[in-house]
């Protein structure tokens, strides 16, 4: 159905108010389907307490990933809510500017991807997208892309996230006071060029080779969080789905997502075996070009941005201030909004009915930055 008869049901829904919790797992297997928590029996007519204080006492509170309570030897990924390695707590990730055209396809290496952002990438080429992949365990990384130019909102977007901004240029005119600020590192047109028969703009990609060359042994960028990063974005839960009757308490709302990106026509279809998004775009299932591979997405973040034009097609997002989204998942939908402050390395907090920051089921987010003025075309059912 259409988003407003979505917008409808949802404001018909209680205010959010509470969280069910799932039974903790010592090593979460974060894009793996889950059972909901089992419902409460009625008493019999032996039992004296009231069923409300039945429900009390076996109710639990959401369990937040804390790296506290992680394996030995392991922290949980501030980006994803997946163990990695302790060694890499205080690595930055990576945000690589992948291009969406249907001739760079296949894409390689972006299924392991933290956060995957897609926006619209100019007002020309009936508003062709383009993918901002970012990625913490870029030491895993064997061949991304491919890699192609940034804009100025992917700039901010990086400076948030204390990111390495990886691409091949861009509008200088636009971009290069935005990369000589002190919160953005990037590295740009140094990627390997590998052959696939293809124009040469599209066989850029990185490499491990690339990114030990140019940021793990680099003596100008810092491979780890520097004073400009903000701390984490998300909170996530362990691995379980969020309870459909309080937080996200639309249920079965959200089969199938068509986002209103005409180009690319992306969709989002949801996989109720794995609990999982899988992502089209031009009418096909979005596969890796070396593994075949599902791009596959846990948590769906859509939001509403006005945007403006440099000229010649080049455009920006206005991702400062208020806006309203949407939350996406398990095959749930609730309204949401959202706010990041002024500075390039605020934060952008995604908030509940009631103000406070939505908690993501731990695996991939999918971020789709949606035009304001196509808002209303976007199909949620």
């Amino acid at each position: 159905m259409k988003k407003k008869v979505v917008t409808m049901m949802l404001c018909a829904a209680l205010a959010v108010s509470a969280f069910a919790g799932c039974s903790k797992t010592e090593t979460p297997a974060p894009d793996s389907a889950n059972e909901m928590a089992t419902p409460i029996e009625q008493p019999s007519e032996e039992v004296t307490e009231p069923v409300v204080e039945e429900a009390e006492q076996t109710a639990k509170e959401i369990k937040i990933l804390k790296n506290e309570d992680a394996p030995e030897g392991f922290v949980y990924n501030e980006l994803s809510g997946r163990l990695i390695d302790a060694s890499l707590e205080n690595q930055r990730p990576i945000a690589a500017m992948v291009d969406n055209e249907l001739t760079a396809l296949d894409h390689y290496g972006i299924n392991d991807a933290d956060v995957i952002y897609e926006m619209m990438n100019s007002t020309e080429n009936n508003r062709v997208t383009r993918l901002m992949v970012i990625q913490k365990d870029w030491g895993s990384i064997e061949r991304m892309g491919s890699i192609r130019s940034t804009r100025t909102t992917n700039c901010i977007l990086a400076a948030e996230w204390n990111a390495v901004l990886c691409h091949d240029g861009g509008p200088a005119v636009f971009i290069d006071e935005y990369i000589k600020t002190e919160s953005i590192d990037n590295i740009s047109g140094v990627f390997a060029r590998i052959d696939n028969g293809k124009a040469r703009e599209f066989t850029e990609y990185i490499t491990q080779t690339d990114l030990q060359k140019y940021l793990k042994n680099s003596t100008t960028i810092s491979s780890e969080y520097t004073k400009y990063y903000t701390g984490p974005h998300f909170q996530f839960t362990e691995e379980c789905a969020l309870d459909g009757n309080d937080y996200l308490y639309t249920k079965d709302a959200t089969k199938k997502i068509v986002l209103p990106f005409p180009h690319n026509s992306s969709e989002l279809h949801y996989n109720a075996d794995t609990n999982l998004y899988e992502y089209y775009e031009y009418g096909n299932a979005h596969k890796d070009g070396a593994t075949g591979e599902v791009l596959s997405v846990r948590n769906v973040i859509l939001q509403k941005a006005s945007f403006g034009e440099w000229g010649l097609g080049y455009m920006w997002y206005n991702i400062t201030g208020d806006g309203e989204g949407y939350y996406i998942t398990d095959g749930k939908c609730v309204p949401i909004t959202w706010h990041k402050d002024s500075s390039l390395e605020a934060n952008t907090h995604f908030l509940d009915a009631n103000g406070n920051d939505i908690i993501l089921n731990a695996g991939t987010t999918y971020i789709g930055i949606v035009p304001d003025d196509t808002w209303d075309s976007l199909v949620i059912q």
